[in-house]
């Protein structure tokens, strides 16, 4: 008796099942070709996105072995057309070895490329300070210790990511300047930072050396 009763049930829940599916089958086809069609246009964006950014990099590669062959404008050239056109890694590669090239012949120019990054809102904030840092190490040896310290001191604070190297430059900037007691201010925040890099403490230590030796200190 309990089997007839089961055959009953099944039969009952099959019926259910086909009505439910005669009335819903469209939207659950519907919904399985949109998820269908979603995976297929993201493995497709996907695709064009790594095709971009492979061409870009063989882009950059040429680039690069232009300037060493020693064809300057030409590689400006191409490094501009990355800049323009390349997804944005590789945009921003290219806009920073621009301004590297620019350093070697113009340093004018190159400060204000370098100037231009440092402006730029869209990068991230350590390489907004790497570009500030550029910057300075191109005007070290010819501007005011107070033109350096309004460039370089805000990255010079805890925290930030080129710190070191920017209190060396403003370091350097207040000795050449014959300000010593700036360049103790920034020789102690270098010895005084337990993260400095040997190199840079060991620049520091030299710097506070001559201080010492010249009667500055």
């Amino acid at each position: 008796m309990s089997d007839i009763f089961h055959e009953v049930d099944e039969e009952v829940r099959r019926e259910r099942l086909r009505r439910l599916w005669d009335r819903y089958s469209i939207y659950i086809i519907a919904l399985a070709v949109l998820a269908v069609a979603a995976i297929a246009g993201w493995r497709g964006y996907d695709w064009w996105i790594n095709k971009q950014a492979a061409a870009a990099g063989a882009r950059f590669e040429a680039a690069l072995a232009l300037s060493e062959q020693g064809k300057h404008a030409e590689a400006q050239d191409a490094l501009a057309k990355i800049a323009a056109e390349a997804p944005a890694g590789y945009a921003t590669l290219a806009r920073f070895r621009s301004a590297a090239e620019l350093a070697a012949s113009k340093p004018a120019e190159a400060v204000q490329a370098y100037d231009r990054l440092a402006a730029d809102a869209s990068l991230s904030q350590p390489l907004r300070d790497l570009a500030t840092l550029r910057a300075g190490m191109l005007l070290v040896d010819t501007a005011s210790l107070a033109d350096m310290r309004a460039r370089l001191e805000p990255i010079a604070q805890a925290g930030r990511t080129f710190r070191h190297t920017a209190r060396e430059m403003l370091a350097l900037s207040a000795w050449r300047g014959n300000d010593s007691a700036a360049a103790k201010r920034y020789i102690e925040m270098l010895s005084g930072d337990a993260e400095t890099p040997p190199g840079a403490r060991s620049r520091a230590e030299l710097l506070s050396a001559l201080l010492a030796g010249s009667g500055k200190g």
